[in-house]
């Protein structure tokens, strides 16, 4: 990892792209990767954090394996996306923005996902599951716990 940003070495304008990788490779952009990449590109650590917290696509906090993400857009919400919310935060005991203690879930609320014939959607890291009921995202949930070798309490 280190050797892909050193290669920006100098490149304001490679900011963005030195974020994607580090996130892509290590999930998250620890404080440390911040100023490595500041360092290595040559501006100041304010410019870097500034980008890395207006997108709303870059995390400065571990995720976990899966990242569910719930549509909130008009149509998920017209079919009841509160209540696939409700039912993650039941299933995980988790709520928005937080992650489980055992890194495997994190659970976000979007805007939109821009699969509104499918509402709701709810997309795992970039696949898109839709037509979601309480019953199916358990069983999408069951499943991610299984593939896993764990099944979490309560369901």
């Amino acid at each position: 990892m280190d050797t892909t940003l050193a290669s920006y070495k100098g490149e304001r304008s490679a900011v963005i792209q030195a974020l994607q990788d580090t996130q892509r490779a290590e999930g998250y952009i620890s404080q440390e990767r911040l100023k490595f990449i500041s360092q290595h590109v040559g501006v100041p650590y304010s410019y870097v954090y500034a980008i890395a917290t207006f997108y709303k696509s870059f995390s400065l906090t571990e995720r976990g394996k899966f990242i569910l993400k719930v549509c909130d857009g008009t149509a998920c919400h017209l079919q009841s996306s509160e209540d696939l919310i409700d039912e993650i935060q039941q299933y995980l005991g988790i709520g928005v923005g937080e992650t489980t203690d055992d890194r495997l879930f994190s659970l976000e609320q979007v805007n939109c996902l821009g699969a509104c014939t499918m509402a709701p959607v709810v997309a795992v890291n970039d696949t898109l599951h839709g037509n979601l009921s309480r019953k199916k995202l358990r069983t999408l949930l069951d499943s991610l716990s299984e593939t896993n070798g764990q099944k979490q309490e309560g369901s």
